[in-house]
C-alpha cells in the first residue's frame, strides 16, 4: 500500500494563508457594500427653505445662494459687473450687503 500523499509544510501554510486572505477580503467587500447601502438609504435632510420675500435690487442677478442656520446668503452682479453679497434673515429682511472686490 501506498503512503497517502502529504503536503510540504511551507505549501499548506500558503494554502491556509490564501483561504484566511479570501476570506478577509470577502468580509470586507461585504462591509463595504453595506455601508454604502446604509448611507444612501438614510432620508436626506431637507435644504433650508428660503424666503419668499426677499428683495433682491433691480438690475441685479443672482449668481448664487447659500443657506446657513440663521441666514440666508446671496451674491449678485449689477449691470456694471459689480458683485455684491446680500446677507438676509430667515424672516427675509436684509441684514448686511457687502461689495465682493
Amino acid at each position: 500500500m501506498e503512503a497517502p500523499y502529504e503536503e510540504p509544510k511551507h505549501l499548506k501554510l500558503l494554502r491556509r494563508l490564501v483561504t484566511t486572505l479570501t476570506i478577509v477580503f470577502i468580509l470586507g467587500l461585504i462591509t463595504v457594500v453595506s455601508v454604502i447601502v446604509i448611507r444612501f438609504a438614510a432620508p436626506a435632510t431637507p435644504p433650508p427653505e428660503i424666503p419668499e420675500n426677499m428683495e433682491i435690487p433691480m438690475g441685479e442677478t443672482v449668481q448664487a445662494v447659500t443657506l446657513g442656520k440663521d441666514w440666508v446668503a446671496v451674491v449678485t452682479r449689477g449691470q456694471n459687473g459689480i458683485e455684491q453679497i446680500h446677507i438676509f434673515n430667515p424672516d427675509g429682511t436684509l441684514r448686511q450687503t457687502m461689495e465682493i472686490k
